[in-house]
């Protein structure tokens, strides 16, 4: 099994993860900030990675610190499970709509971080979630997984389902890109032998 726990701890938060690549969507979720768990059990069901994820942050203050170091742990445990990438299909694609919400990702787990955004929330707030965050968890989940990772929003007027629509195909992507190519199991998939 492709496995893995990081736990970060620091003045701001405390975190937890345990992610399991090759599992079922199961989750099991809490960190606070009730939109985001709902974010990152749509991450795990549509990716069917198993992930168990604990924090407790200054959400006090804000949710900032809370969602951003969930964030850099489960993009460390995702480097951390896939290894030297043996056999992964690397890449992923979708276009995922959601009502009025169409977002489309794509991504490369490259080993070379990088993050293009371009998604426009219509309101600054989810209930009491900052809208702003949902780019902040994937810039740091996109920096410590090394990944190069594009999402778009082509159409969307209600944030609660663009925000979902990100979650979704971003979980989507991971899924095929995470998954073994039989007809290439045993080799990394770059002309350079490592990635």
């Amino acid at each position: 099994m492709r496995t893995a726990t990081i736990t970060r701890s620091t003045a701001e938060t405390e975190v937890s993860v345990e992610i399991a690549l090759d599992g079922t969507g199961s989750y099991d979720n809490q960190t606070g900030v009730g939109f985001f768990d709902h974010m990152l059990d749509q991450l795990a069901r549509h990716s069917l990675i198993d992930m168990t994820i604990r924090c407790t942050g200054d959400t006090h203050i804000d949710d900032h610190h809370t969602v951003e170091d969930v964030g850099i742990a489960l993009g460390q445990a995702l480097s951390q499970a896939l290894g030297d990438k043996k056999g992964i299909r690397r890449y992923g694609a979708c276009l995922l709509p959601m009502d009025d919400a169409l977002v489309r990702a794509a991504l490369d787990l490259s080993g070379r971080p990088y993050l293009v955004w371009t998604v426009e929330m219509p309101t600054a707030q989810i209930k009491t979630f900052d809208t702003e965050l949902v780019r902040e968890f994937f810039q740091a989940f996109s920096t410590h997984g090394g990944i190069t990772l594009h999402v778009d929003m082509l159409h969307g007027i209600n944030s609660h389902h663009i925000a979902e629509a990100a979650f979704k195909s971003v979980a989507r992507v991971l899924r095929e890109a995470v998954e073994t190519d039989p007809r290439k199991s045993d080799a990394i998939p770059s002309t350079k032998g490592s990635l």
